[in-house]
């Protein structure tokens, strides 16, 4: 058990540093927990890998808040409608097969990266000032990617970054910093769903927490020392590194 313990624990730590920087963290949990753990029910697991991330991703929020600007008259009403969305798209699951979002997520992942690669200055600084029309923006958006983060999940980090840039005119580290509300948001009422329909594993949840909470420390600290310009290649290497994950899975399924 404590080896056992010290390998996820590691695994968590990682997970945090990357969610941190620019999302992730559940491609690196996920994966981990499903092949360690193959006897026990998805809902479980994936319940258990959100209260893992939840501890890394306030900590994240908490350390960004303290030196980036976050527009929170924005982003306070997209969490609240991804908090919905999110307890939405995670029933939904019960009737629609997850399956068939891969293709449409890997097409999506490629233009996000495609668009970001082409645009040299894409999210090197702030573009435009907010207007009270985005608050309205923001809740469509919040909704989506919240509902999208309950039913399916991979990339939601990378999408919500991306959005926050192109939407609303943030630079890659303010989108970043600003995510992380949207990341508690939709863990927080992924939590409630998947509690509520099974029991989730409490220990190894906690253990994993206390490790992702410290990778989440060193990754804002990366993050904030290093720049926009750091936030924009991580982010690259991430969506790139989703979309041969997706195309593989798709490939594996056929």
């Amino acid at each position: 058990m404590p080896l056992e313990f010290v390998f996820l624990g590691a695994v968590a730590f990682f997970a945090g540093l990357v969610d941190a920087v620019v999302g992730g963290g559940g491609l690196i949990q996920i994966p981990v927990l499903l092949s360690h753990y193959p006897q026990v029910a998805i809902p479980t697991l994936f319940g258990t890998n959100k209260l893992s991330s939840i501890a890394g991703t306030s900590a994240a929020l908490w350390r960004y808040a303290r030196s980036v600007q976050i527009p929170w008259k924005v982003v306070v009403p997209a969490a609240l409608a991804a908090l919905a969305g999110a307890w939405v798209g995670a029933a939904v699951v019960a009737w629609l097969p997850r399956e068939a979002m891969r293709p449409l997520v890997l097409v999506l992942m490629l233009a996000v990266a495609i668009y970001t690669f082409r645009r040299k200055d894409f999210g090197h600084a702030e573009t435009r000032e907010l207007t009270p029309a985005d608050r309205w923006r923001a809740v469509v958006f919040g909704g989506v990617i919240g509902f999208y983060d309950g039913f399916f999940g991979p990339g939601t980090g990378s999408f919500l970054i991306f959005g926050f840039v192109r939407l609303f005119g943030m630079d890659f580290l303010r989108a970043s910093a600003s995510a992380k509300l949207i990341n508690v948001a939709t863990n927080v009422s992924a939590i409630g769903f998947f509690a509520s329909h099974g029991p989730l594993l409490w220990t190894v949840g906690l253990v994993m927490a206390a490790c992702n909470l410290a990778g989440a420390h060193v990754g804002t600290w990366l993050a904030l020392r290093r720049g926009t310009a750091f936030v924009r290649q991580a982010f690259l290497v991430v969506v790139s590194v989703l979309i041969a994950k997706l195309a593989w899975d798709m490939v594996k399924a056929w």
